[in-house]
């Protein structure tokens, strides 16, 4: 069986740079830590939270690499010396990532009672009428 890609649709001009960041997205690794919410808070933004408990600000990176945002925690492990009968709160890292749109800015980060909200913004899009004139040839 043949794999359809955008490139398979003649119609389809100039997708080959959206098809590759699908993929790279669905090999990303995003294995469901920690648990997140997307929310639209307007027409034209959008807030991330991601459930972030036991991490610090300093624990904590948010990077935009290639139109993608990334989102990174890495807690420093504490537990030298201590004893623990049960252990149910890991200390682990943790990479998200999330594809943005050509348009779409990543505003403010606030760390609120152990949850990472991140903002973001849309241009408002105007439509645009070119026309074109056709030469002799």
């Amino acid at each position: 069986m043949t794999k359809m890609t955008l490139a398979s649709y003649p119609h389809m001009l100039g997708f080959e740079q959206l098809e590759r960041l699908l993929e790279r997205t669905a090999k990303s690794g995003n294995e469901g830590y920690p648990p997140f919410n997307i929310e639209q808070t307007s027409d034209y933004s959008y807030r991330i939270t991601l459930a972030v408990a036991g991490f610090a600000e300093g624990d904590l990176s948010i990077t935009v690499e290639d139109r993608q945002l990334v989102i990174r925690g890495r807690q420093s492990d504490d537990s030298e010396g201590r004893v623990f009968l049960h252990r149910g709160i890991a200390a682990r890292q943790f990479q998200r990532s999330f594809v943005l749109a050509d348009g779409v800015d990543v505003g403010e980060a606030i760390m609120e009672n152990g949850l990472l909200h991140v903002d973001l913004s849309r241009e408002k899009t105007q439509s645009v009428v070119q026309t074109i004139n056709i030469k002799k040839g």
